[in-house]
């Protein structure tokens, strides 16, 4: 397969390959954004390289097998490798294009409750092809995000993960709270972030009211709350995580944008834990790689054409 995408709920992210390397992309919108179909959506976005899809197919992570996708894919169940990954891809035929769609992986979360995900385990896979030393031994990865990610990765297998909803309530308080409306000035925003890991674990709800009360008695600005509100909540993350996971590594890897695993690390580093970065993009791309080489060469073990 020449051709990967990963899709998301806010974008579809195309790329062409030529001799392993990423020689082209297309963007598309998102599952949660499209306005059509999801297979009227992809034909379209993929229409500038029709004939090159027609004669290699498309290999799609994320939101693409989910229910509101183009095909539902169901979960791999955890512990999963990337063999019981890639058993449990689907296909479809889309405008004669073959379209084969990546599962998303289930199990129990740090707490023994369920827990699903779809899309960072294409990142997770990958990071393992990148970064061998992740396949032998226990390792903790952390993908920030909307709903971030903690995982315990044992050889190489994901044996389990917990999620977080750290960015999509951050976007809620910020956007659909009182916490937030008090000014405008964004200035202070990292010297909120870390006044906000001081405070992080020592009761959530009792402080995020400081967003707004600093601004309104004390002159704070609207930058420091915002970071005062990531702080608190970054930070609650790192230590709910670290007392659900138990036993927990002096470094983890974080995988994801550059920009938050900087924020990530700061978090990290006020918990005493080292931190390994790996490029989220970078993630996908390797992780559809190998998931594209694992369907090839079985394929070719079945005898298929």
């Amino acid at each position: 397969m020449t051709i990967l995408g990963d899709w998301g709920t806010t974008r579809l992210r195309l790329f062409r390959l030529e001799g392993g390397a990423v020689v082209d992309r297309l963007v598309g919108p998102g599952i949660g954004q499209i306005t059509s179909s999801p297979a009227a959506t992809f034909a379209a976005t993929i229409a500038p390289w029709q004939a090159a899809a027609r004669g290699g197919g498309v290999l799609l992570c994320g939101m693409a097998g989910s229910r509101n996708g183009v095909v539902e894919a169901p979960y791999a169940s955890c512990p999963a490798d990337p063999a019981a990954w890639a058993g449990a891809t689907q296909s479809v035929e889309i405008d004669g294009i073959r379209v084969t769609i990546a599962p998303g992986l289930s199990g129990a979360n740090f707490a023994g409750r369920a827990d699903v995900m779809r899309g960072e385990e294409t990142q997770i896979f990958g990071a393992v092809a990148l970064d061998p030393a992740l396949a032998q031994g226990r390792h903790l990865l952390v993908l920030p995000g909307t709903h971030s990610k903690w995982v315990e990765l044992i050889d190489g297998r994901v044996a389990r993960f917990h999620t977080f909803m750290t960015g999509e309530m951050f976007a809620l308080l910020r956007d659909h709270s009182t916490l937030g409306r008090a000014g405008a000035d964004v200035a202070g925003r990292d010297e909120g972030f870390v006044d906000g890991l001081a405070r992080a674990g020592t009761g959530l709800l009792a402080s995020l009211f400081e967003a707004r009360a600093a601004q309104l008695i004390e002159g704070r600005s609207h930058g420091w709350a915002m970071g005062l509100m990531s702080g608190l909540l970054i930070g609650g993350e790192f230590a709910e995580a670290l007392a659900l996971a138990g036993d927990a590594p002096d470094k983890i890897t974080l995988i994801g944008d550059p920009a938050l695993s900087d924020i990530y690390a700061q978090a990290a580093a006020a918990h005493g834990l080292a931190t390994v970065r790996l490029d989220g993009d970078a993630c996908v791309i390797a992780g559809l790689r190998r998931l594209a080489a694992h369907l090839t060469s079985t394929e070719a073990g079945s005898g298929e054409a």
